[in-house]
């Protein structure tokens, strides 16, 4: 909104400093700052409101180190979450991209459908909550809807080098001889994808065994893949809550990470560098996902050990969700098992405790188990790590896996 009125200030009025609403890295900075103070002054608030109202979590014993001592801990922190990243966003984006009105819906249906959880859990005395496939609904037509809004949308393209075309001339230099290429704006179902020389895959070579005229049919795994993904990474984040600090500490790291890959997307200039696609007006993200980063250290202020709120089912399938969807539009998602890698082990170790447990009970009478406890976090809490050490620990191994995310773009 501030976007279009200082816009209008400087067209009208040439009004003193409204220009500086024209770049991309005033503005993220802006939202970032911004998302930091809501986060820390509605936080404030709303856990007040929470604790009058003894809005608290209920606690099943599990034998855990200083589980008991969060009873009561006021839940639904994840409305904080949201409201430092959707206000923000409303400030400082453009509104009529596409991009950006993709993240606002999946901000907002999935912080929906996990506040639905939290009240039925809280307000109802419901422990079950939302039913588990009510949630999975949820999350398949967002996907859904994300993957048929990106094959069939006209704004969301990418531009692709042409040798000797016409369409858009851009000269380079690079230490050397100027190279002349030309790029051409393309409906495509191309992704990045890790350690592979052009860097590139194109979900449409799934299908290539059908013939000539095989990638119109492209939708046919372009959507379900889609669908997977967000699934997989909202509910991975939503198994990673279980900790002070674990899944919002992950997520901030996580999305600063994405920030600096849809940064260098969305730019000509650095995408030439790296010898990666282009993608048109995706720079609006970057101011999205500032405000996410600077959502979840706010978050971190209440969150931290020992956590005065937690974020709930409204807070954690929020920011997979997130996650996913971003990962998605700045065609990353193939990165997703090296930089999410926290999410992927956290879900990753229940299936395989469940899996196993099922299988030996089936063929020898008693169930056996791979873990001490699952999902991770929670065996190295049996192990005897103090929860504090164990958070610490899985946000540097975040670090490194956001590193070598970063690196993979340039090791082929």
């Amino acid at each position: 909104m501030l976007y279009y009125l200082f816009t209008y200030l400087d067209e009208a009025y040439n009004f003193p400093g409204a220009q500086v609403f024209q770049y991309i890295s005033f503005r993220a900075a802006a939202a970032i700052l911004s998302s930091l103070i809501i986060s820390l002054l509605f936080g404030k608030r709303w856990i007040g409101y929470l604790n009058k109202r003894q809005v608290g979590e209920t606690v099943r014993d599990l034998g855990l180190e200083g589980q008991i001592e969060k009873q009561g801990t006021p839940t639904m922190g994840g409305l904080i979450i949201i409201a430092a990243i959707v206000i923000p966003t409303l400030l400082f984006t453009k509104l009529d991209n596409t991009y950006i009105l993709l993240m606002l819906f999946t901000t907002l249906w999935l912080g929906g459908i996990g506040f639905i959880d939290d009240y039925i859990k809280v307000f109802r005395k419901d422990k079950r909550g939302l039913p588990g496939k009510t949630k999975i609904i949820g999350q398949v037509l967002l996907g859904l809807l994300v993957a048929i809004t990106m094959y069939f949308d006209q704004s969301v393209i990418i531009r692709e080098k042409v040798p000797m075309a016409q369409e858009i001339s851009v000269n380079t230099t690079e230490q050397g001889p100027v190279s002349r290429f030309s790029l051409i704006e393309s409906k495509s179902t191309k992704t990045t994808i890790p350690f592979i020389k052009n860097n590139e895959f194109d979900y449409a070579v799934l299908l290539k065994w059908m013939g000539p005229g095989y990638e119109k049919w492209a939708f046919l795994v372009f959507i379900p893949i889609i669908i997977l993904i967000i699934t997989s990474v909202s509910n991975g984040a939503n198994l990673t809550d279980g900790m002070d600090g674990l899944a919002v500490g992950t997520s901030a790291i996580i999305g600063s990470t994405l920030g600096i890959l849809a940064w260098v997307s969305g730019n000509i200039i650095f995408a030439d560098y790296l010898n990666i696609m282009y993608l048109p007006n995706t720079g609006e993200l970057t101011i999205f996902i500032s405000a996410f980063v600077g959502a979840n250290i706010g978050f971190l202020w209440y969150n931290s050990y020992p956590a005065q709120v937690f974020m709930g089912d409204t807070g954690s399938l929020a920011l997979g969700g997130i996650i996913a969807v971003y990962a998605i539009l700045i065609r990353k998602e193939l990165l997703i098992p090296i930089l999410c890698g926290i999410f992927l082990a956290e879900s990753l170790s229940v299936i395989l405790q469940v899996s196993y447990f099922k299988y030996t009970k089936k063929k020898y009478g008693a169930g056996k188990r791979i873990f001490k406890m699952s999902p991770l976090h929670h065996h190295y809490q049996k192990l005897g790590y103090p929860e504090p050490k164990i958070v610490l620990r899985f946000q540097i191994v975040g670090i490194f896996l956001a590193v070598l995310t970063i690196i993979t773009l340039k090791l082929r």
